[in-house]
């Protein structure tokens, strides 16, 4: 049998308080709080002059700090758009109403009603004519000075993270802004947003590690999808030319500081477009965006650039942004050039000397028949990728790497793709989509030859090529990485940061109760 969890002696206090406001008549855990004010809007209504009685007003918020002086107690509450001090008077509070304010703690919900008043300070406050509980807190918050330091500790009670860390909520607000602003845009340009399904048969769409689960009543395997681009390309085919989808995405491999196995993407799709208007789109969408995180912040500048912080420096979101070749940037960061096998080969043996590449991938080049334009994408990631400030587009990729992308008519080694890159960051990724299905196919086979089972590439989707066949027109699509661009919005240099709960080892709980990392 469970041993009952230890109650710790603050738990405790808290719970005498509860009882004490139970025998008050009052219930610790609150009612309907109607007809209160956002505390923003309450503190507009303070009088400028000291001492002078305001309106009535109505508000609802967390304890956030208190203290006393003589016969008032000063309280500071907080709500999703600011803080406001209550005053709290003996002399003009029943002795029932001083009893129940005796109870309280930080951290516990309560709704005043009173008038709002500037003290001799300044201070914009409310003299508190009436106290309702709204919900006892029974956990002791983080220690006022200090506060909770322990990363793993703040993004596993993210509640604590949201309430007592300034800041992280303001970044959480501003993702739902930005993903406000991308539908926006999208909606201004005709795009009609879809849900497709999560569960699949086949892990198509990307290259990735699914993760795999079971359907009992059909007992078949199915995968949690690692891309959402073969059903938009269907739909495409059915006739919504203008498609996209903001959905989750599970791809089962490591977690950094730009990669968690469950994130967030949009995918686009636009008939008749090519990977040139999928450029003007994505500056128009990051732009719109930038530009709601500078209003929100009241940093819009006169001039009119996007300029956002980033670390130490700043990223220019105005656009429009350079466009560079794959090949000329190889061939300035790299020094040679990527047609080249020899030189690029050498190249990678060197980076691999400095710890830039895999030594097993050396290996590998060594002694199997390696693609030579495997080694050129190895060497571009390891000395190009982060180089690249921007934001810049990266266009055509070398056609082999490429299997879903349309090739340029007058190069056929050459892919009409292009990746945008931000401070090293790969933030969307957009074709030329390919629609030929004999093509489609062929480049299928041909990629799938010698992948292990548990490869995403690994088998064919015929539902995939069944609807090229019907005729899918010429289109232009992209990805972006919803979760990235929040994070090139609000400065944070962390995934986790701007994920409201980001996958965690899971907490160890030993015998005596007390939990473990």
């Amino acid at each position: 049998m469970a041993k009952p969890q230890k109650v710790d002696r603050f738990e405790k206090a808290r719970l005498d308080k509860l009882g004490k406001i139970v025998e008050l008549g009052h219930d610790p855990f609150g009612q309907r709080f109607d007809g209160h004010l956002k505390i923003e809007e309450a503190r507009t209504k303070c009088p400028e002059e000291s001492g002078a009685n305001g309106e009535k007003v109505r508000v609802a918020g967390r304890i956030m700090l208190r203290r006393k002086a003589g016969k008032l107690r000063f309280f500071d509450i907080e709500d999703a758009t600011g803080k406001v001090q209550l005053l709290f008077s003996r002399g003009d509070l029943s002795e029932e109403q001083w009893q129940l304010m005796g109870q309280l703690d930080l951290g516990d919900l309560i709704g005043i009603d009173g008038a709002m008043r500037r003290t001799d300070s300044g201070e914009v406050s409310i003299w508190v004519e009436n106290l309702t509980v709204l919900c006892k807190s029974l956990t002791q918050p983080p220690e006022k000075h200090h506060g909770v330091t322990d990363v793993e500790t703040l993004l596993r009670h993210r509640e604590l993270d949201l309430i007592y860390t300034e800041g992280v909520r303001d970044k959480l607000v501003l993702r739902s802004l930005i993903l406000d602003s991308v539908r926006q845009t999208l909606r201004g340009q005709d795009f009609t947003e879809v849900e497709t399904p999560v569960l699949h048969a086949i892990a198509g769409g990307a290259a990735a590690r699914p993760f795999t689960t079971h359907h009992n009543a059909l007992d078949i395997d199915l995968y949690l999808r690692i891309a959402l681009e073969l059903h938009l390309k269907r739909l495409m085919v059915g006739g919504i030319e203008r498609v996209y989808e903001i959905g989750r995405v599970f791809r089962n491999e490591g977690i950094d500081a730009t990669h968690n196995p469950e994130f967030t993407m949009i995918e686009i799709y636009q008939a008749y477009g090519n990977y040139e208007s999928m450029m003007d789109l994505t500056e128009a969408i990051v732009a719109d965006a930038a530009r709601i995180v500078l209003e929100k912040s009241g940093k819009t500048r006169e001039d009119g650039r996007l300029i956002l912080p980033w670390g130490e420096s700043e990223i220019d979101f105005t656009t429009p942004w350079p466009r560079k070749t794959y090949s000329d940037l190889f061939k300035e960061h790299a020094g040679c050039d990527m047609a080249d096998a020899d030189a690029v080969r050498q190249k990678a043996r060197d980076l691999a000397q400095q710890g830039s590449i895999q030594q097993e991938f050396i290996h590998q080049m060594e002694t199997t028949d390696v693609h030579p334009d495997v080694v050129v994408s190895e060497v571009f990631e390891a000395c190009v990728e982060d180089s690249l400030v921007g934001p810049v587009f990266v266009i055509d990729y070398p056609a082999s790497i490429c299997p879903l992308t349309k090739r340029k008519q007058d190069n056929p080694a050459i892919a009409e793709r292009f990746e945008l890159f931000i401070h090293g960051m790969e933030l969307a990724n957009a074709y030329t989509e390919l629609n030929d299905p004999k093509l489609q196919e062929e480049l299928f086979l041909t990629q799938l030859s010698g992948l292990s089972e548990e490869d995403s590439m690994a088998k064919m989707d015929r539902d995939f090529i069944s609807a090229l066949k019907v005729g899918m027109p010429p289109a232009g699509g992209l990805g972006i990485g919803i979760d990235r661009l929040v994070m090139l919005l609000t400065n944070s240099q962390s995934i986790r940061d701007i994920i409201f709960f980001p996958l965690l080892r899971p907490e160890v709980v030993s015998t005596e109760g007390d939990t473990e990392k």
